[in-house]
């Protein structure tokens, strides 16, 4: 397996590998979801969704908003009395709004062990000036809370008229008070993702799929986040 790294102001983004491509097919006698499917061995069948016996899950209403956004993050993030949750991108504006907040024992949230991905962001914003405003005008962005930090990568920004996909590393640091957003550019054009996933797992921050620099060429590789 060849790996590769795109260099970003203290930290890079490594090729962990390739997605597969193409579909995988439907087993035989698997029924669509048209409600007039024919079941495996028997009469046509019904779909669960929307039946009468079975209730259908939807969201309710807050009481409390926020500013119309599209493309935007969420994170839920602990403070000194419980959880908040904090939203941001999506619109032009560079301005984070909690859209609610729990107090302790309220909520239960099982959080993700990062030990080694925790002390290297630590290290990583150690070295530089940090400023209350997010990132402006930044849509269609990852983001994964690591520990006391929210890292945000690439989406792209309603500022520019043209090359609008983008490749920072922002890192939010809720150790401060109040917290800060930290901005790690990146001169690599190979790296601008947009409409991507990351996801933390076993210690490791990995960037999945995703629009590369033209924003309409799909993204195959795998890649793994790599601080020194």
């Amino acid at each position: 397996m060849t790996r590769r790294c795109w260099p970003t102001a203290g930290c890079a983004w490594w090729g962990a590998g390739t997605a597969p491509t193409g579909s995988r097919p439907c087993a035989a006698g698997t029924p669509s979801r048209d409600s007039g499917s024919a079941g495996p061995r028997g009469p046509p069948m019904t779909p669960p969704w929307g039946s009468a016996a079975t209730p259908v899950p939807r969201y309710k209403e807050e009481e409390s908003r926020t500013a119309s956004r599209a493309g935007h993050s969420a994170m839920l993030l602990r403070d000194a009395g419980g959880y908040q949750l904090v939203v941001f991108g999506g619109r032009d504006s560079s301005d984070c709004e909690v859209a609610g907040r729990w107090g302790k024992g309220k909520i239960h949230v099982e959080s993700i062990h990062a030990p080694k991905m925790t002390e290297q962001l630590s290290r990583l914003v150690g070295s530089e000036n940090g400023s209350r405003q997010a990132p402006k005008g930044l849509r269609h962005q990852s983001c994964t809370v690591v520990g006391p930090f929210a890292v945000a990568f690439g989406g792209e920004t309603l500022t520019k008229g043209r090359d609008t996909v983008c490749n920072d590393l922002y890192v939010y640091d809720t150790r401060c008070s109040p917290p800060s957003w930290f901005r790690f550019p990146c001169s690599d054009r190979g790296q601008k993702r947009v409409g991507h996933r990351t996801c933390l797992w076993n210690d490791k921050l990995y960037l999945v799929g995703g629009f590369g620099p033209d924003g309409k060429t799909p993204c195959p590789e795998i890649c793994v986040l790599e601080i020194p």
